[in-house]
């Protein structure tokens, strides 16, 4: 579904990504580790089109989209969740929801399925986003991003800042998602045990670079955990 191949990526004169190449297959979550300042969430923006990258290529689905605008890669089927949520905290549940359907026909309605996937927004629907917790908060994010029917969802740290409980909640819905079939996912995350537990496929990234990549069951194996360990 994503084939992104040996992109670089500056701010000023620093070189961010150094040929950063990186694959994400219909129904299989990418986890993407890393120290922190590593370049992961560059890596995420670069994706999306939120910052460009100087060389390389991306494909969504066999179709360049490298040059294509943010809201270009949306329309063909990018979700992103970012770090920090990023709702609209003046604005109610709902209109956060509606929010992920800007770019559908209007009156389009807000798929049940997400109040499967998170029944507390469909109790807090006229809630104000700003006066949710940051567990509720997140899992809304993470609704908003799926409303439109992304074909590869993008999340950068979803845990962050979150109690056990919900962390719970969303690393189920994440492999529900997966399981389907529909839809590639990429998971950046620094709780090395929730991506150890999600992650078909993994990718380290170290000074901007990938330092190592394989199948999620070999991470013990690999010694993961002792390349991200801060």
């Amino acid at each position: 579904m994503l084939n992104v191949k040996n992109i670089n990526q500056y701010y000023g004169g620093s070189h961010i990504l150094r040929d950063v190449s990186v694959q994400a297959h219909l129904g299989k979550v990418t986890v993407v580790l890393g120290r922190n300042g590593v370049g992961k969430t560059t890596l995420l923006k670069s994706l999306m089109g939120l910052v460009p990258i100087k060389t390389g290529t991306m494909e969504l689905d066999g179709k360049p989209i490298h040059k294509a605008t943010p809201y270009e890669r949306a329309r063909a089927g990018m979700g992103f969740v970012p770090q920090g949520r990023e709702i609209f905290a003046r604005l109610t549940v709902e209109e956060n929801l509606r929010m992920g359907l800007a770019y559908k026909p209007a009156g389009t309605p807000i798929p049940p399925e997400l109040f499967e996937l998170f029944p507390v927004l469909q109790q807090m629907l006229h809630r104000r986003g700003g006066d949710l917790s940051g567990g509720q908060q997140q899992q809304l994010a993470i609704a908003r991003a799926l409303a439109a029917g992304p074909k590869l969802l993008i999340l950068d740290e979803p845990t962050e800042g979150i109690q056990p409980s919900i962390i719970k909640d969303i690393g189920r819905v994440i492999r529900m998602l997966a399981d389907r079939g529909t839809m590639a996912i990429v998971l950046v995350e620094q709780y090395y045990d929730f991506a150890q537990d999600l992650a078909d496929d993994y990718v380290v990234m170290e000074r901007g670079a990938v330092r190592a990549s394989g199948l999620g069951k070999n991470m013990a194996a690999d010694g993961v955990r002792q390349m991200v360990a801060i």
